[in-house]
């Protein structure tokens, strides 16, 4: 590996790293590195490895003239690897994740990082997103930048983390020492959704900052679209695997809440950490009365009467979650503690 050319030795030691892995990423990059040079805040340095591309990105990274960009080049080793050897090369305290196909808001930097001085308690930032180009979007996609607009404080992030990945990693900023002593590793699920869920599951807090500071690019060849290891099986996977270990911990008995399709999903994920449900809470009246898994199907109402035990409440729509979180929190549930949702 070696790091290519500018004197950045010389330079003093920056407020933030932006660690920026590139692959293939010709195309995109000169338009991410266009928003770096315009940041509000001028204290960075940028860590751009390339991860062995073949078409012209290093050309491109090496082109940008300025200092504070520092090229680092190696065999491609995926997406894992490159943030890994990135992180070693940050030498600032506050790390910014940032992905080559997309661009910051000018004001990215300084208002996340404003963000983090104001509340040294939180490990990280994230921020909210504008999903480009409009023209290509599906209604899917506005509802879930919709979502992921709405989270605007540490206990949403927490909330909502078992429905989808409450952060879009490239709007994350986090303090260094966290992010070095948990690192990115291949769990054989999503690297960034698993970050965050380990950054929870540690107890640290995560905010975001309220304002659209990154423009995400979408499309067909997007990771999230086109490996396999952010297929919804694999997503699944992760969260039955954090929940094993953090709000089912040390049972092995719990409340399912929803056995549609997300819901049994979720339950056969959970069934391959000997998780298995007590009981179903159904609408469905083809489903009431009946046993799934062994589990007797029954109304929400009926949780009044049974032993207490921790709820799953594993749905796809947010209007129904919101009713379900009504229901429990009205029955005395505390969300996180007795209950989560999740989709």
């Amino acid at each position: 590996m070696d790091s290519g050319a500018p004197p950045w030795h010389v330079l003093p030691v920056p407020r933030v790293s932006i660690l920026l892995p590139a692959y293939q990423a010709e195309a995109t990059l000169p338009a991410c590195l266009r928003s770096l040079l315009r940041q509000t805040e001028s204290r960075w340095e940028c860590v751009l490895v390339d991860d062995g591309s073949t078409d012209g990105t290093l050309a491109v990274a090496r082109a940008v003239g300025d200092p504070r960009v520092r090229v680092v080049t190696q065999p491609h080793a995926g997406l894992v690897g490159a943030l890994t050897a990135g992180l070693a090369e940050c030498r600032a305290p506050i790390v910014a994740r940032m992905d080559a196909d997309d661009v910051m808001h000018r004001d990215r930097l300084a208002a996340q990082l404003e963000a983090l001085d104001r509340t040294p308690a939180l490990a990280a930032v994230g921020a909210w997103v504008r999903v480009f180009p409009r023209r290509a979007m599906t209604d899917g996609m506005r509802a879930y930048e919709g979502w992921l607009n709405g989270i605007d404080s540490p206990a949403r992030v927490r909330a909502e983390a078992f429905v989808e990945s409450p952060i879009v990693h490239p709007t994350l900023m986090i303090r260094r020492d966290v992010l070095a002593a948990l690192g990115y590793r291949d769990a054989g699920w999503p690297e960034d959704y698993d970050l965050v869920l380990r950054l929870l599951a540690a107890g640290h807090a995560i905010d975001v900052v309220p304002r659209r500071l990154l423009g995400w690019r979408d499309g067909p060849s997007r990771l999230t679209r086109s490996h396999p290891i952010y297929d919804l099986e694999r997503i699944t996977a992760c969260k039955a695997a954090f929940l094993a270990d953090g709000l089912l911990a040390g049972r092995d008995r719990y409340v399912l809440w929803g056995h549609g399709g997300t819901g049994r999903a979720l339950r056969r994920a959970l069934a391959a950490h000997g998780k298995r449900p007590s009981h179903v809470v159904e609408l469905h009246p083809g489903r009431l009365g009946n046993r799934i898994d062994g589990a007797p199907v029954v109304r929400p109402e009926a949780l009044v009467s049974l032993p207490r035990a921790p709820v799953v409440a594993s749905v796809a729509g947010e209007a129904a979650r919101t009713e379900i979180r009504a229901f429990l929190d009205a029955f005395g549930y505390a969300e996180t503690i007795d209950y989560v949702c999740a989709a």
